[in-house]
């Protein structure tokens, strides 16, 4: 496992709605869904960007927490 998995930035996505939809996309040449999730209004999910997730999509309301600020989706 290297360092990288472990201290890899985090993540928080609250719904503000029912159906909100996290999707985890992988890294390297060809960009692929590997993980989805949906969430109701108030759930909480906690993602982390690691060897093999490059980037999430977030479709719905929701705030998203980052070590940069708070992003609000679907508004």
């Amino acid at each position: 496992m290297s360092e990288d998995y472990i201290t890899g930035d985090f993540v928080a996505v609250v719904a503000k709605e029912n159906g909100v939809n996290i999707i985890g996309l992988t890294r390297g040449k060809d960009t692929r869904f590997h993980h989805t999730e949906k969430l109701d209004a108030g759930e909480v999910y906690i993602a982390q960007f690691t060897e093999n997730t490059s980037a999430i999509k977030v479709k719905g309301k929701a705030l998203i927490y980052t070590k940069h600020g708070v992003i609000e989706s679907g508004v």
